[in-house]
């Protein structure tokens, strides 16, 4: 593929480690449009307020990268590696990182929106003010993630691993919860009213003891004592 330039951006280019890292040497930081970095080797790498527009990141690796302020929009990177990388202040949009890897990564004011994050692995990150916004993490595992007091708006977190996640004060918005595992979360003065709880059995209930939930919910957990409420 011809190396291709647009005005500061890097267009269309197959980029090795070797070119990454030529790239890292003179500022200001790389905006990448369109490039292939397909299992690339980037591990460890400085690329700070990088962004990457319609790059293909499948399988390529990031892990203990300082990656701070970096924008990742539009990105497809199945299987991508961001292990105990630092992505503090970085912003992902409309991209897909299902079953990426980010155990351990530095996740400090970190914002997803319209992602998808199927399978996502985010177990140890140091989480701190993260936002999702109409984001898939189906089957995520998310334990000891903290969405204290944040409002939720269309995640779908079926199958997720929520295991001692804070909930606390959070507001629902068409959101799934279906068939999590919550155990141990805590949801005192949550909002779930308009929260897909399929799959809830009247065992869990006092996980979402001092929550908000609607009529519907709780005739639903009633039923499975062979109550009808009418």
């Amino acid at each position: 593929m011809d190396d291709l330039v647009s005005g500061d951006a890097i267009c269309g280019r197959t980029l090795s480690r070797a070119d990454v890292e030529g790239l890292a040497i003179a500022p200001p930081p790389a905006h990448l449009i369109d490039c292939d970095l397909e299992a690339a080797d980037l591990a460890g790498l400085d690329l700070s307020g990088w962004t990457f527009e319609r790059c293909n990141l499948r399988h390529a690796s990031l892990a203990r990268a300082t990656l701070e302020g970096s924008t990742w929009r539009a990105c497809r990177g199945a299987f991508a590696s961001f292990a105990h990388a630092d992505l503090t202040d970085a912003v992902f949009a409309a991209s897909d990182f299902n079953n990426v890897v980010m155990r351990g990564a530095i996740l400090a004011s970190v914002s997803f929106t319209g992602c998808k994050l199927t399978g996502a692995d985010l177990t140890d990150a140091k989480a701190f003010d993260v936002r999702f916004d109409e984001t898939l993490l189906v089957n995520a595992k998310l334990p000891r993630c903290s969405f204290r007091e944040q409002t939720l708006h269309r995640l779908d977190f079926s199958g997720a691993d929520l295991r001692k996640c804070d909930f606390r004060g959070a507001v629902f918005d068409n959101c799934s919860l279906r068939e999590a595992n919550m155990a141990g979360s805590r949801f005192e003065g949550a909002d779930l009213r308009s929260a897909d709880l399929g799959g809830l059995r009247l065992v869990d209930a006092a996980l979402f003891r001092g929550a908000t939930i609607s009529g519907e919910q709780a005739a639903r957990l009633l039923g499975e004592l062979g109550l009808n409420v009418h």
